[in-house]
């Protein structure tokens, strides 16, 4: 199926459409395996980590990653997390991915990561991801409502995919991905049709050149009122979260700011010293 391809454009209808999107086959958790050609992720329910994956091919800003939530397991804490890297993940060494993209990447510099909201999280449950121009990571549900879930993603080099299998989520499977502008970018179907052709023209440009910036995505995204809408602690994920750190963002519940306080001493969101 090719879902290792460094290639930036689909080899079946060239440049008009965005390159398919897959899990990157040859960086993959330890316990995870991959189906349906490389769209299908599941982890061992024996264990809620080691779950981590990457993009196969770098994604464009704006570009917005749809998943859909296969399986759940009720018995873990935590679940779903993702987020963008600027390093390559065939670049890494052979003792990566580490366990977990929270703390483990998100302490090293040019990952970026954070959990999907708890509503997100049940089985056929639909989300969308992607990073705004200003670096604002998002994600949104099949309701419409956008989360705010951090900022200060670096957009000035390419990005991968991160998308960590954690905790209750246990099985996710990419639906493709678009990008919106004057025109709107899909990824190449999987099905041996394309959807970016209408009535013969194309409406997709190649990756790397960035098409302008989708009106709806980024207005609200620096209302304090967007971060408002994260409610649930960040960690725990169960607890609302109560407690406003010194960088502003109101991320955890009391127990959990005590320990990622004592423990990490840094913003989940932001990575920020917590004062």
């Amino acid at each position: 199926m090719g879902n290792s391809k460094s290639s930036e454009f689909c080899p079946k209808h060239g440049r008009h459409c965005l390159a398919p999107l897959f899990f990157h086959e040859g960086v993959l958790g330890t316990q995870v395996c991959l189906s349906l050609g490389g769209r299908r992720v599941e982890r061992n329910r024996e264990t809620f980590q080691n779950g981590l994956t990457f993009s196969s091919c770098p994604i464009r800003v704006q570009e917005k990653i749809h998943l859909r939530v296969e399986l759940c397991d009720q018995h873990w804490n935590g679940a779903l997390r993702v987020g963008f890297t600027s390093i390559p993940p065939s670049s890494c060494g052979p003792l990566f991915p580490p366990a977990m993209a929270i703390p483990d990447l998100t302490t090293i510099d040019r990952y970026w990561a954070a959990p999907v909201p708890s509503s997100l999280n049940m089985p056929e449950a639909e989300l969308r991801f992607w990073v705004t121009p200003k670096g604002v990571l998002v994600c949104e549900g099949q309701n419409r409502v956008r989360y705010l879930l951090l900022e200060g993603v670096d957009v000035r080099s390419p990005l991968w995919a991160i998308i960590d299998v954690y905790g209750q989520t246990r099985a996710v499977l990419l639906l493709g991905s678009k990008q919106k502008g004057c025109n709107t970018c899909r990824s190449c179907p999987y099905e041996d049709s394309c959807m970016c052709v209408n009535k013969g023209l194309p409406s997709c440009t190649p990756r790397g050149i960035h098409l302008p910036t989708d009106p709806i995505t980024t207005t609200q995204m620096d209302s304090s009122a967007e971060r408002d809408l994260v409610e649930d602690c960040a960690v725990c994920l169960s607890l609302r979260a109560s407690v406003v750190l010194s960088c502003g963002h109101r991320c955890l519940c009391q127990c959990c700011a005590v320990r990622v306080t004592a423990e990490f001493g840094i913003c989940p969101l932001c990575r920020q010293s917590i004062r």
